[in-house]
């Protein structure tokens, strides 16, 4: 059955949408389809195959890196986080484990707590932002902040924890945790146009971040000159596809792995959704989900595993979640 694109065409023409849409189903050929600009000031517009950060949507990507350490025994998932942190960042508990970060379980302070922040377009980091350049200078951000609850107590969604889950990826392994990605879930998944690219260089296929539907402010003063375990990948909607297809296949990390990956460890009730490891679950179906939103960026995917089905949307706007409300009531998730 052909996807009826009209409706969502039509919000798109009507809110000035910027960005690219992919719906993907097992009895057809993609819908894909770019809207707007991926730069203002030279007026280039976006295309299906632009490059675009996905913010929070890194987190899957570095749940999967964690996971096969795991697999191959680098790691446990009851590798206390102190023993591969040694004196750094005292202020987390000694029974914080790798599984409890993943899991958003850990209780530890967080650099960006969501339920804090302001609006997306704030100045939020407490330090200059080309200063963000590798995981371990995130040391200087994540320290400082105390215990909020015991570990394992309960869900609270944590930027930090999934910084230092790269931190002790890069140390457990000794590989920079850009090429640990590259190595351990890029590569096996055939995602050839997705990477950590610094802000203030970025190539000439990649979308530039905007916080407002018009004008040329960007967000290159809002966010790490450089990602690390918590955000800042950049990708396509055809790779984002080809994540979903390889993760489910257990080409990145094995079916036990997988199947691990999406248990149930929450049950978030304000948003009306579970979480798994690195994944965000339905609530009652078997929908899974990716997310992302940040200073000029907007980002969701989701897949129905029963029948393949998938909806992907990402901007280079803040806030920009009309055409994603949309496309997922279209899809019926």
């Amino acid at each position: 059955m052909s996807f009826d694109a009209g409706p969502l065409e039509e919000l798109a023409a009507r809110t000035r949408f910027s960005g690219v849409v992919r719906v993907d189903r097992a009895d057809g050929e993609p819908y894909e389809a770019a809207f707007g600009e991926a730069d203002r000031r030279h007026h280039v517009p976006n295309t299906t195959d632009t490059r675009f950060a996905i913010a929070s949507g890194t987190k899957a990507f570095t749940a999967l890196t964690v996971i096969s350490l795991i697999a191959d025994g680098t790691l446990e998932p009851t590798t206390p986080v102190r023993s591969v942190l040694r004196g750094d960042l005292p202020l987390i508990d000694e029974g914080v484990t790798v599984e409890h970060l993943l899991a958003h379980r850990s209780g530890i302070g967080d650099y960006l707590d969501e339920s804090q922040l302001g609006d997306e377009n704030d100045h939020v980091l407490s330090l200059p932002v080309h200063r963000l350049a590798s995981t371990e200078a995130y040391l200087d951000v994540l320290d400082g902040h105390p215990t909020v609850f015991p570990p394992g107590e309960r869900f609270a969604y944590n930027n930090g924890g999934y910084v230092v889950l790269a931190l002790i990826a890069e140390r457990a392994s000794g590989v920079p945790f850009a090429d640990l990605v590259r190595q351990r879930v890029c590569e096996p998944a055939g995602m050839e146009r997705t990477a950590f690219l610094r802000s203030d260089e970025l190539p000439g296929d990649v979308a530039v971040g905007y916080l407002h539907p018009d004008g040329l402010r960007t967000n290159v003063l809002h966010l790490p000159v450089l990602g690390s375990g918590d955000g800042g990948i950049f990708t396509t909607v055809g790779d984002v596809v080809a994540l979903w297809d390889a993760f489910l296949d257990g080409r990145i990390v094995a079916e036990p792995e997988v199947e691990e990956m999406l248990r149930p460890r929450s049950h978030c009730v304000e948003e009306s959704k579970r979480y798994g490891l690195g994944f965000h679950l339905h609530e009652t179906r078997e929908l899974i989900s990716l997310e992302g939103s940040d200073a000029g960026v907007s980002f969701s995917s989701t897949r129905d595993p029963s029948d393949g089905t998938t909806a992907t949307m990402i901007a280079n706007v803040s806030r920009s979640w009309d055409v994603a409300i949309l496309l997922d009531e279209l899809l019926g998730f």
